[in-house]
């Protein structure tokens, strides 16, 4: 099967691409972050500026002008369009599965503080590992669920107090 993105460039333009997409493009690395490219017989240079592993999110210089991406993959889209996106809402007291999978890592522990962003824990589901950010500051009540534990969709996995 052949995996979608979808590429989020500047905060504004929307592409929906395939990963066999990007067998179009002749890429050779350069140095460790930069790239020559060719696409379509057109030459480029890119180089990666930053990376955010976590949040998908990279700076990218193409021919000097600068670009923001962000990648959401095809379970990233399904969370979206499921309504589970926690960090929509700053008003979340707790957080729970919204697929089945398996606790990859559990990175708080109950009475932690934790800021806005902060990645809480990594559920593998569907082959694929996801980080789940906290959607707001605030301190851990309880937490249900532990590194290698499987979870089904719904259960209760951190709670705010």
């Amino acid at each position: 099967m052949d995996q979608s993105y979808q590429l989020i460039v500047n905060n504004k333009q929307v592409y929906d691409r395939k990963a066999s997409e990007s067998l179009e493009l002749n890429a050779i690395e350069v140095s460790p972050s930069n790239f020559h490219v060719l696409k379509n017989s057109k030459a480029f240079t890119a180089e990666i500026t930053s990376s955010d592993f976590i949040a998908k999110s990279y700076t990218v210089r193409v021919n000097g002008n600068p670009y923001t991406v962000l990648i959401n993959n095809t379970l990233d889209q399904l969370i979206k369009e499921m309504a589970f996106l926690i960090a929509s809402s700053s008003q979340v007291n707790s957080i729970k599965a919204p697929m089945p999978g398996l606790i990859l890592e559990m990175s708080v522990s109950v009475g932690q503080s934790v800021e806005k962003n902060e990645c809480l824990f990594i559920l593998e589901a569907m082959k694929m590992e996801n980080s789940f950010l906290s959607p707001r500051a605030g301190i851990i009540k309880s937490i249900s669920a532990h590194a290698g534990d499987a979870v089904e969709k719904g259960k209760l996995l951190v709670e705010f107090e």
